[in-house]
């Protein structure tokens, strides 16, 4: 499995959402297919059917969370360099053909929040943009065609 690169936000909203799944949904499908196994014949049970498989899904998704704070290393934030774009990094950047300005940061994949400007590090936009530095122009292939940015701001 790939290595995530996590805030300390992003860490903690994983371990508490691993802690719900782990405390509160996995008793409750335990309970669930208690009381379907309570109703008799299982081999037409279709309550137990379904409460077992709730139950894999959800240790699927407990497994995953796992593996995925396994494997994350935590972004030390006081670190991080405005010199060139990077992960973590706020970056204001002006469509040449709109004019419009765009403020995004660049996070990890899990991470990602475009509602709150947040957008994943293996975007096009964000590939387009790391490494980068202010006043580059950088061209960046999307559904619509290549959009050309100008890079006007980095900052933390």
């Amino acid at each position: 499995m790939p290595t995530t690169y996590l805030t300390k936000e992003g860490l903690k909203n994983l371990q508490e959402e691993l802690e719900h799944l782990m405390s509160v949904e996995r008793p409750a499908i335990s309970r669930q297919i208690a009381d379907a196994r309570d109703k008799g014949d299982l081999s037409e049970n279709a309550e137990y059917e379904a409460a077992k498989d709730a139950q894999g899904m959800l240790e699927m998704k407990i497994s995953k969370l796992q593996d995925i704070l396994q494997n994350s290393r935590l972004i030390d934030e006081t670190k991080i360099d405005t010199d060139k774009v990077q992960i973590l990094n706020k970056v204001k950047i002006k469509n040449l053909k709109t004019n419009a300005i765009m403020v995004y940061t660049l996070v990890s994949e899990r991470e990602a929040d475009l509602k709150n400007g947040k957008i994943s590090v293996s975007t096009p936009i964000a590939k387009g943009l790391i490494g980068k530095k202010v006043g580059d122009v950088v061209k960046v292939q999307v559904p619509s065609g290549v959009v050309d940015f100008e890079i006007i701001e980095i900052s933390v």
